[in-house]
């Protein structure tokens, strides 16, 4: 099985998304959003560059921890990855984002369970 997103609310109404892997660990943390309209181009936006190398900033944290932004043509954050304990890990995140971003599956978590 590959990854899927997963589209929830927040705690203020906006919507956010994460990429889980197939372990169902997360690898991408959306930003919020005001509208589900605008998560699912946020998802589609993560489809479209997480297959591109440039398209990822390493970064590290004020603790010297790495992590990295997925980033839009237009430059913009699309995704965030968690702090990382070794460039390695890193690196074996951002292939992981690579090889599950692409994924079709969405998982909503908005609607309410019955």
């Amino acid at each position: 099985m590959s990854g899927w997103y997963e589209v929830s609310k927040t705690s203020s109404g906006q919507f956010r998304f994460v990429l889980k892997a197939a372990n169902a660990e997360i690898i991408l943390n959306s930003e919020h959003y005001t509208t589900r309209s605008a998560a699912d181009n946020g998802i589609a936006s993560v489809q479209k560059n997480s297959p591109l190398d440039d398209r990822y900033e390493k970064k590290t944290t004020k603790d010297g921890h790495p992590y990295f932004n997925l980033k839009a043509a237009n430059h913009e954050i699309i995704g965030s990855s968690e702090a990382y304990s070794s460039e390695a890990a890193l690196e074996k995140g951002i292939a992981s984002v690579k090889a599950n971003g692409p994924t079709k599956v969405i998982k909503d978590k908005t609607l309410p369970v019955l």
